[in-house]
């Protein structure tokens, strides 16, 4: 029997036996629904008052699941996913198929990431533990207007738990678990002045050892050790003004992350007697341990050296709300930030000695968001202005190491008779022609520096019109220009190289150097003075790192320096219109546009590419239902949605680099369904459902298969010629995201020697999805099934509660959604796995 189908059925199983067998004793719970308020719309209102798509979490609800950061969310929210590769550096969020990987410094993200307002422009500055969290609020849909930086997709807003003047809102939270895990996190507040100046600190620190062996070094990967404290003060010397100040560090150094093999390549699979890098690296000189797919869920590589990733995360923001009577109402939010990360890569992800990179970003930020408030009994409005400035610093080297030379030599086996016959003549003429130089040296360094300025301007504007008692309209419009500016400086470096030319008449020509090599052999033999034209083709192979130049890979081919600008400006907005027919039910509809501003590509491509792209529109079309059954203890929220997006800004890996442009466009239609539902007092059930099918409308320079026609000699069928790089996309599922994927998550309040104690089961379900954009066959994850479990105890005279708990409890095997072509070794792919089991206890006192 299907596996899936099966373990579908014993959740469903285990779920009907929890609603029937629940215990009859009085609990105090309630039994009824939960009133959240959210602040979407930039003003307090119920969540089920609000025509927008949004998930809120709170504070108890991340401390009760057992969940760490942001991936750790993505059960609880539908239609979002968080993923990470290569290091910690390369983060990001997705909402309805729509996201992108913060590998480019040059992309600004689809989701907007927000901390206490406060916009956060790279989103793995949050990659860290959620600590002292208030409340998560996760919007869907385009948010063209009142959100700092304006983005397509949707924004994730955090807000942390501010100082208050009561006793009793101090906490520790102690966790240990397997892989030697160790996770403390506290906050508390302390009042100096009664009713109007208190203080909060809160901080947290996070020891794990890693899930992935490393084979040589016999260390471990995909540990954990970050740490961060915040420190805030609210002072309100009056009932009409607040001043809340925040300062936050938070740091990150680990071993991240591990890519294993999910395709080898050491023979092909549709081709006899075809063999591939693999088969050349487990040989001399190299002696590589070799994995195949076979392989991939015993969760162990061999590397050159262990990957480093380290982040540094700090800012201090003022957040300042004065009444000036009872209609009007003025918020200014300021904030500085700085950002700071390194990650070192084994970039050919094996043990023989080929090639590094390394990545140091330095990223400072200023902002200020000022807004005026107006508020009557049937009218809510705002006028806001914003300024967003920025500076990056990013310096960028891939190196080739010791064995780089060897493999270079297995792939450039039809050029060995010119290089054979170069060094004869030279041996002829007693080395007054010189022999061919070293073709591509290890230890040869291609570095950039990319410094990046940004200034952001805005100015925006909402209003909520209750024009009938059960009608409202909502309309928004946002004018956001956008000015960048981007120079680049690129250097090459190594044994015997100083500087590779970009002259045409200096990069090798293999062709007409077996010309040229003929002509001379034949002067020579008649006793004749070679050609200068002759001796000036074979002369780029004269110079050390002349292969490089054959390899096709603007990542480390020479290029002049960069010096390039860019300006946009765009006007955005929303109209929404609800209708509220009863106290317990809300209908809306909506129109929506965003955008996330374009840019200049801070990778090194190549000078032929224009590296300036056009900013990512979106437009959206949504219908929702928010129904509440009091008596039932029942609640529906439904969400249906056409997003087009314009212009999709895309990168996606090659094999030898990232190809960074506007794929095209693209359509995303689906539908969410959250249903919470109390059926009795002791009982609580979540259900969510995503169903969304994001495809390519047009896509016509998109990357092209790799893997597939390695191994079966089947092209690509998007090729539209043979001579083309490039293949088309139109048509094609957007990559990375599942179409369908729903979770069940069931609590049971149950009395055990005496304590009313918490059973929860959550169970996931992510349908297979296209690790990358390029749609090939051999990159498809199949779908999986995740479910995790705790039991929580009260200790009451402690006023504390442990909880055992157990994520991935079945010890799922599965792909953590993306996967790329190894770097130089076509036919070989590389993907993360999902974490496997883990477990743990974490105690909980309140104070």
């Amino acid at each position: 029997m299907d596996k899936s189908l099966t373990l579908h059925k014993t959740i469903l199983a285990t779920s009907i036996a929890s609603l029937v067998s629940s215990a009859v004793f009085a609990q105090e719970q309630e039994g009824s629904l939960e009133h959240i308020e959210v602040t979407s719309q930039k003003r307090v209102q119920n969540l089920q008052d609000v025509p927008v798509a949004v998930t809120a979490l709170s504070g108890n609800d991340l401390l009760d699941s057992i969940s760490f950061d942001v991936f750790d969310l993505q059960s609880y929210v539908p239609a979002f996913a968080a993923f990470q590769s290569q290091s910690a550096t390369n983060s990001g969020f997705s909402i309805r198929s729509i996201g992108t990987s913060t590998q480019n410094f040059g992309f600004e993200p689809s989701v907007g990431l927000y901390v206490d307002g406060v916009y956060r422009s790279r989103q793995n500055s949050i990659i860290n533990d959620l600590a002292d969290i208030q409340r998560i609020e996760i919007l869907r849909g385009p948010q063209g207007t009142l959100f700092g930086k304006n983005t397509p997709a949707g924004a994730v807003s955090i807000f942390t738990k501010p100082p208050t003047f009561v006793n009793g809102d101090g906490y520790v939270s102690a966790t240990v678990g397997n892989d030697n895990l160790l996770s403390v996190q506290g906050a508390s507040s302390f009042v100096a002045i009664e009713d109007e100046l208190a203080f909060r600190a809160s901080g947290f620190t996070t020891h794990r050892d890693g899930w992935i062996d490393e084979a040589n070094s016999g260390e471990s990967m995909n540990d954990r050790k970050r740490s961060g404290v915040r420190l805030q003060a609210l002072y309100q010397p009056r009932d009409d003004l607040s001043v809340r100040l925040i300062a936050d560090y938070a740091e990150i150094d680990e071993v991240c992350c591990g890519a294993l093999t999910f395709q080898g390549n050491q023979s092909a699979l549709g081709i006899e007697g075809k063999f591939g890098t693999d088969a050349m690296l487990a040989m001399p000189p190299f002696d590589a341990t070799i994995y195949d797919k076979d392989d991939f869920y015993n969760y162990t590589t061999a590397l050159s050296f262990l990957p480093e990733s380290t982040m540094e995360d700090q800012g201090v923001s003022a957040h300042v709300s004065y009444t000036i009577n009872e209609n009007w109402q003025l918020q200014s939010i300021s904030a500085v930030r700085s950002f700071n990360s390194y990650d070192k890569v084994d970039a050919d992800f094996s043990d023989a000695e080929l090639l590094l990179t390394k990545n140091d970003a330095d990223l400072n930020s200023f902002s200020q968001e000022l807004r005026l408030h107006y508020t009557t009994s049937d009218f809510n409005g705002l006028l806001g202005v914003y300024y967003y400035s920025q500076n990056l610093n990013l310096d960028y080297d891939i190196a080739t190491q010791d064995d780089f030379p060897f493999l270079f030599a297995g792939f450039a086996a039809e050029v060995l008779p010119l290089i054979d016959g170069l060094n004869a003549i030279s041996l002829m003429t007693g080395g007054m022609i010189q022999a061919a130089a070293p073709a591509a040296p290890g230890n040869t360094h291609f570095t950039h520096n990319a410094y990046q300025e940004q200034d952001s301007y805005a100015v925006f504007a909402q209003s909520d019109w209750r024009f009938t008692p059960r009608w409202e309209l909502t309309t928004g419009l946002r004018y956001t220009r956008e000015d960048k500016s981007l120079t680049g400086i690129y250097d090459e470096q190594g044994p015997g190289i100083d500087g590779l030319s970009t002259a045409p008449g200096e990069i090798p020509n293999p062709v007409a150097a077996g010309a040229a090599l003929q002509n001379i052999g034949a002067a020579l033999m008649m006793g004749a003075m070679p050609s200068a034209n002759d001796l000036a083709t074979i002369a780029p192979f004269q110079q050390a790192g002349w292969g490089y130049y054959l390899l096709n890979t603007a990542t480390v081919l020479p290029r002049p320096p960069l010096d390039e600008s860019f300006s946009d400006s765009q006007v955005t907005g929303t109209v929404k219109l609800s209708w509220q027919p009863t106290a317990e039910q809300l209908l809306y509809s909506s129109l929506s546009t965003g955008y996330k501003s374009g840019g200049i590509n801070t990778d090194r491509i190549s000078a032929l590419l224009d590296p300036v792209f056009k900013a990512e529109k979106s437009r959206s079309v949504e219908v929702g239902l928010k129904q509440d059954w009091n008596d039932a203890n029942l609640r529906l929220n439904v969400a249906a949605h056409i997003t087009e997006i314009e212009d999709f800004q895309s990168s996606t890996f090659t094999g030898t680099g990232f190809n960074l442009s506007n794929a095209g466009d693209f359509d995303s239609k689906g539908v969410e369904v959250e249903l919470t539902w109390n059926p009795l007092v002791d009982t609580a059930l979540t259900f969510n459902f995503t169903y969304n099918k994001a495809t390519f409308d047009s896509f016509e320079r998109g990357t092209c298969w790799s893997a597939t026609p390695w191994h079966f000699g089947i092209d690509d069928p998007g090729r539209t010629s043979p001579d083309l790089p490039y293949c088309s996309r139109s048509g094609d599922r957007v990559g990375f995201e599942p179409e369908t994927s729903f979770a069940l998550l069931v609590n049971q309040y149950a009395q055990v020697f005496g304590m009313n104690t918490l059973f929860s089961i959550d169970y996931a379900y992510v349908g297979s999805l296209l690790m990358d954009h390029s749609n090939d066959p051999l990159k498809k994850n199949d779908a999986y099934n995740l479910v995790n479990l705790r039991w929580q105890l009260p200790v009451a005279w402690w006023d504390s509660e442990v909880i055992f708990w157990a994520r991935n409890a079945l010890n799922e095997e599965f792909v953590a959604r993306n996967a790329f072509d190894a770097p130089f070794q076509q036919g070989k792919i590389m993907a993360y796995p999902g974490q496997p089991r883990s477990y743990g206890v974490t105690w909980t006192t309140r104070f």
